[in-house]
């Protein structure tokens, strides 16, 4: 009888071990968890700013004013445009 109760007990504190070990896992794990939720937060919130902020950077005002600024670039008109016409081929067009 004694030795039924002694593996019993033996059973019994093995038990209550693996009990507590998994409940410091489930814990671990779970502030894990939190914060690996507490960085997506942070790392949506990024995402958001640097989107808004490259839409401002791409609009049609900045290009055309950097273009003009930094560039040196202007509006092409008649008076600057240049048409270059290939002899065989611009003869060929008006045969037709």
């Amino acid at each position: 009888m004694t030795k039924l109760n002694v593996l019993l007990i033996v059973a019994l504190l093995a038990s209550c071990l693996l009990l507590v070990n998994t409940a410091y896992e489930s814990r671990r794990l779970f502030a894990a968890l939190d914060a690996a939720r507490a960085e997506q937060k942070q790392l949506d919130a990024e995402f958001k700013r640097l989107d808004a902020e490259a839409q401002a950077q791409g609009t049609h005002l900045r290009v055309e004013r950097t273009a003009r600024e930094k560039l040196a670039m202007r509006t092409a008109t008649p008076a600057v445009t240049a048409y270059v016409f290939d002899g065989p081929a611009s003869a060929a067009g008006v045969q037709r």
